[in-house]
């Protein structure tokens, strides 16, 4: 290892400062060793200074660059030919496809939340979380069609529609029936809330030991309304608190229920802020989603003799390109003021089909079958993870 012609022998590799054995293991070395075959550490006597320090990373960092240009030109110029060429064993040449992707949905989800207008939504947020505090639960209004706060208007609608009901000139009985059943259901479900929740202030210890003792299945969800309440209204901000101050045990399921009920009403109060911070989450997702997807592509190509890390390896791949793409779209869009992703979408649409040919090798009636039952597949599975994402979210932000 180490030995052969076109040596670097600048600063502390020069040979005047080669050793015959390795500082760090003690294996024995000859003077063309540039590195110790055992441990892999520079061959050099020198004392280390600055210089050397800069001259290593400019190195390296070349070094990163021709393998990173290396990798774009395969992606971009030559589907499926860096995969075939990795699992073949030309690995060097190109960058690690795991850290790759993760990169590059590191740089592409925090381009995405810089760009985007989510934060505007925080206001809103704050101002309906306000408006509910003030004047309580939102009603419907019969006359404008929109919903109101004042459950006295919306009393006066009723009589205003009842009133003028006659001059309909036709199934007036039918429609008298019909708004008197609406006042019956607004006024029973305005009651038992205002009702309800005027219990549990009252007395919030004395509520919770009645949900304590139900058997009711919907047991959690009750303690999660309680909780939320407590929140909203008596300023509780943490579950010591509400174990001090109303005498709640300390258990998983109280534990949950107030966790999640506070971390419900953050994400409503700030939307904006839910949203970046769900999105900020997506490049640890990717890495779960598609290990998952690769099992399909092995089922596919079950008869082609690729193991699943080769199949894993080709998702990776194409997962890269498609956000080489979107970042490539994101740039074009902040420039010129436009919306380019789906024409990179459909360049990546083209690329992934022919990646497959590339790739396995397959006619094209065959490839274009699998290509359609793989992206329904995909598409499928990524709706489902970043509903079961945002759901989690929900109750941990």
């Amino acid at each position: 290892m180490g030995k052969g012609k076109g040596l670097i022998t600048k600063g502390r590799y020069e040979l005047s400062y080669r050793g015959t054995k390795c500082l760090n293991c003690g294996h024995p070395l000859d003077v063309s060793d540039k590195y110790c075959p055992n441990c892999s550490q520079a061959n050099s006597t020198k004392k280390l200074v600055l210089k050397d320090f800069f001259d290593e990373f400019f190195s390296s960092l070349v070094n990163y660059d021709s393998k990173l240009l290396k990798t774009l030109y395969a992606l971009l110029v030559k589907p499926g030919t860096i995969t075939k060429d990795y699992v073949r064993g030309k690995r060097v040449s190109y960058t690690n496809p795991f850290r790759f992707l993760l990169s590059l949905a590191f740089i592409y989800f925090l381009m995405f939340t810089y760009n985007n207008n989510f934060s505007s939504l925080d206001r809103f947020g704050e101002q309906l979380n306000d408006n509910i505090k003030q004047t309580g639960p939102l009603s419907f209004s019969l006359e404008s069609g929109t919903f109101t706060n004042d459950s006295i208007a919306l009393r006066e609608q009723i009589d205003k529609a009842l009133k003028e009901q006659d001059s309909l000139g036709q199934n007036t009985a039918m429609i008298t029936e019909q708004i008197n059943n609406l006042d019956s259901l607004i006024t029973t479900g305005q009651k038992e809330g205002i009702e309800k929740d005027s219990i549990i202030l009252a007395d919030p210890k004395a509520y919770f030991k009645t949900i304590g003792n139900s058997t009711d299945s919907n047991i959690f969800f009750e303690k999660m309304g309680y909780f939320g309440l407590l929140i909203r209204n008596d300023s509780v901000e943490s579950f010591q608190e509400a174990q001090t101050k109303y005498g709640i045990e300390n258990t998983a399921s109280n534990r949950m229920a107030f966790n999640f009920s506070s971390s419900a009403l953050r994400a409503i109060e700030k939307p904006g802020s839910f949203i970046n911070t769900t999105i900020s989450r997506l490049p640890f997702v990717v890495f779960f989603f598609l290990p998952v997807f690769a099992i399909f592509i092995l089922v596919v190509y079950i008869r082609k003799k690729y193991t699943y890390t080769d199949h894993l390896i080709f998702s990776f791949h194409n997962q890269s390109l498609l956000f080489i793409l979107l970042i490539l779209s994101l740039i074009v869009d902040a420039i010129f003021n436009t919306a380019s992703a789906g024409l990179f979408l459909l360049v990546f649409a083209f690329y992934l089909y022919k990646a497959m040919r590339k790739f396995y090798g397959q006619g094209r009636f065959k490839t274009i079958v699998k290509y359609f039952f793989l992206n329904t597949v995909f598409t499928f599975l990524a709706f489902l993870t970043i509903m079961l994402l945002f759901t989690g979210s929900v109750f941990t932000y």
